[in-house]
C-alpha cells in the first residue's frame, strides 16, 4: 500500500528536497505540496494524503495553526511537524494540537522515510532530542498532573468513578454494564454526567484523566 504524502513549506527548495529524499521509497508518494498553511489545507481536502509534512514557520497561516484547522475541519491526515527551531514551546504546542511527529529539517533521509511510515501506522514520531525533552518534561510534571486529575475525579460519585475506571480500561457501555451489574442505559447516563461534571468532550479524555490520576 502506497503512503500518500503532502509537503507544506514556504521554501520551494525545501519542498523539492523533501520530494527528492522520499522519491526512492517505493511505498511513499508525494501527491501534493503547498507554500503556506491555507493552501495546504485546500491541498489536503483535494488530494487526501495519509501523512502531511508541515513546516512550523510559514507566512500567512503557520504550521501550528494549520494542524489546529485540520482537527476543526475533520480532515483525516496524520501531521508531522518539520522545523529548524528545536524549541520546547513548538514541541508541546504541536503535540497538543494533534501532530504525531516533530522532526528537525536536518533529519537523515532514511530516518525521514521511516518517520512517514511510522506516522502512517499511528505511531508517535520524535527526533532523539525532542523525545528526551518530552520525557523530562513529563517526569517533572507527572506528580502535579496526578494530583490535579485526582482532584477533578473527586467530583464524581462512587458509581461514576467506577464507570470512569472502566472507560479507562477501554470497555464499551455494554461491557461496563455487565461488569458493574447495571443497565446499559444507566451507564450512558453516568457517562453523560461524568462529561458534564468534568467539562470533558469525549470518552478518550475521561480515560486519559483516569490514567493521569493513577500516575
Amino acid at each position: 500500500m502506497t503512503i500518500r504524502v503532502l509537503v507544506a513549506d514556504d521554501e520551494p527548495l525545501v519542498r523539492a528536497g523533501l520530494r527528492m529524499v522520499l522519491r526512492p521509497a517505493a511505498d511513499i508518494e508525494v501527491v501534493a505540496e503547498a507554500g503556506n498553511g491555507a493552501d495546504a489545507l485546500d491541498a489536503v481536502a483535494a488530494s487526501r494524503p495519509d501523512v502531511a509534512l508541515i513546516d512550523i514557520r510559514m507566512p500567512g497561516m503557520d504550521g501550528l495553526t494549520m494542524v489546529r484547522e485540520l482537527k476543526h475541519r475533520n480532515l483525516a491526515v496524520t501531521a508531522i511537524m518539520l522545523t529548524t527551531f528545536d524549541l520546547d514551546d513548538y514541541l508541546h504546542t504541536a503535540l497538543a494540537e494533534g501532530a504525531v511527529g516533530f522532526l528537525l529539517k536536518d533529519t537523515p533521509p532514511r530516518r525521514l522515510a521511516d518517520a512517514v511510515r511510522s506516522a502512517a501506522a499511528g505511531e508517535l514520531v520524535l527526533g532523539p532530542a525532542a523525545a528526551r525533552r518530552l520525557v523530562a518534561a513529563y517526569t517533572r510534571q507527572a506528580p502535579a498532573a496526578a494530583r490535579a486529575a485526582r482532584d477533578r475525579l473527586a467530583k464524581l460519585t462512587a458509581r461514576e468513578g467506577a464507570v470512569a475506571a472502566e472507560i479507562a480500561r477501554g470497555r464499551s457501555n455494554a461491557q461496563i454494564a455487565r461488569a458493574l451489574g447495571i443497565a446499559e442505559t444507566s451507564v450512558k447516563a453516568h457517562v453523560s454526567r461524568i462529561l458534564t461534571k468534568l467539562a470533558l468532550d469525549n470518552r478518550v479524555q475521561i480515560a486519559l484523566l483516569v490514567r493521569d490520576a493513577e500516575t
